[in-house]
């Protein structure tokens, strides 16, 4: 009964540890879940306000397949005012959540061969959304000595005739690595030897950068290349609006117009209200994400010294985001008190989750082992426990 191309594919392994987690917590058991890439700031008042108008205004009714034309013209401002990106309105897409963005893109583009490079650590959604397009991933191994980037030499070393994408986030989900412009500018370089192949760019975490890192952006720094580059972006993160569900892109008109073709097919519009309330995010003010923004940077703190503290693991400092990729590779080998060996980063995070009740995300769902992802977007009082019961867990391991 169903199709043969769901065996190649895999659930969401992030969703899967959210949701185990709060089956867990449903079921009496106290439970840290630290799995969920999502704010646990409160969406601001005026967009929440510009919703209730919108209701109260009678705007409930379909709207323009891809976007309402006050939301597309807030988002050409938004590219010109925050990445000197200069686009028109049949340039710019909106969808439900940057992952439908990111889906109708290779929809519309992939035939059965075309390779799409994945630098790994990757989002976990990244690889399977190629294969149900009908594409190969190919991923590009980032190791943490390269600041888990791409280098312009790896790159170059995977484009192959059968190239047609790149996907590149930054800052990264789920290492927080970030691109400065002169890495960026690197890899432009050598994407104007290969004419074939777009750059399809994740921005989501635009706004979540830390220590004075300056975000940049490919069609930024390279807008000779702009024809080739989608740039994916969103209000769910910095805006905390995950619940929201509204991306958006700007990209190559023809590539524009093919992606409302397949919305059209499938969803149809983003929901009427969010797009409203995203005018209002896009084109009010921004003082919130400072705010919060020191309180991801201290976060962000707290779990990089006292993982760093604990024998056996090793954090690597992100610019941005909010999230860390510590090494597990130092427990490798020990034994639980069980008697179980750990003897991959999935072993240690349902040891972690089995006995001290913190739900994290096994490196291998990212394409780098041995590693495992936390989000510190939750309390800080939530943090500081987990961080002791990770310690105490670690400290169990003979």
């Amino acid at each position: 009964m169903l199709a043969s191309r769901l065996s190649a594919i895999k659930p969401s392994p992030t969703i899967a540890v959210s949701n185990m987690a709060a089956e867990m917590k449903a079921a009496g058991k106290d439970v840290i879940g630290l799995g969920a890439g999502e704010p646990d700031f409160d969406t601001p008042e005026h967009v929440k306000e510009a919703a209730i108008k919108a209701m109260r205004d009678g705007k409930t009714k379909y709207t323009a397949v891809d976007g309402i034309v006050e939301l597309k013209e807030a988002i050409v401002e938004k590219f010109s005012r925050e990445n000197n990106i200069t686009c028109t309105r049949d340039m710019v897409t909106v969808g439900t959540g940057g992952k439908q963005v990111l889906y109708n893109a290779l929809m519309a583009t992939m035939d059965a061969g075309d390779e799409v490079l994945i630098p790994a650590p990757y989002w976990v959604s990244y690889p399977d959304m190629v294969l149900l397009a009908g594409g190969t991933p190919v991923t590009i191994s980032c190791p943490e000595e390269d600041g888990f980037k791409l280098t312009p030499e790896a790159l170059e070393a995977a484009i192959t005739p059968k190239t047609k994408w790149l996907i590149l986030n930054s800052p990264s989900n789920p290492t927080g690595a970030a691109y400065s412009a002169a890495d960026l500018t690197a890899l432009a370089e050598v994407l104007r030897r290969h004419a074939h192949v777009y750059v399809m760019v994740d921005d989501m975490y635009e706004h979540l950068v830390y220590d004075g890192f300056k975000f940049a952006t490919v069609a930024e720094v390279a807008p000779d290349l702009q024809d080739r580059v989608l740039t994916i972006n969103g209000v769910s993160k910095a805006y905390c609006m995950t619940g929201w569900r509204i991306g958006y892109a700007t990209g190559p008109q023809p590539l524009i117009k093919a992606m409302a073709k397949i919305q059209s097919q499938s969803t149809s519009n983003p929901n009427s209200i969010a797009q409203w309330a995203a005018v209002a995010a896009l084109n009010g003010p921004l003082d919130f994400m400072a705010d919060n923004l020191v309180h991801f940077a201290a976060r962000r703190q707290l779990v990089t010294s006292s993982l760093n503290q604990i024998d056996g693991l090793r954090c690597f400092i992100p610019e941005g985001a909010f999230y860390v990729y510590p090494s597990c590779e130092g427990l490798l080998g020990r034994k639980a008190p069980d008697g179980k060996v750990i003897e991959s980063d999935s072993d240690f995070v349902s040891y972690l989750l089995a006995s001290e009740g913190v739900a994290a995300v096994q490196g291998v769902a990212f394409g780098l082992e041995p590693y495992f992802r936390i989000s510190y977007a939750t309390s800080t009082e939530a943090l500081e426990d987990a961080m002791g019961r990770i310690a105490k867990a670690c400290n169990q391991l003979d």
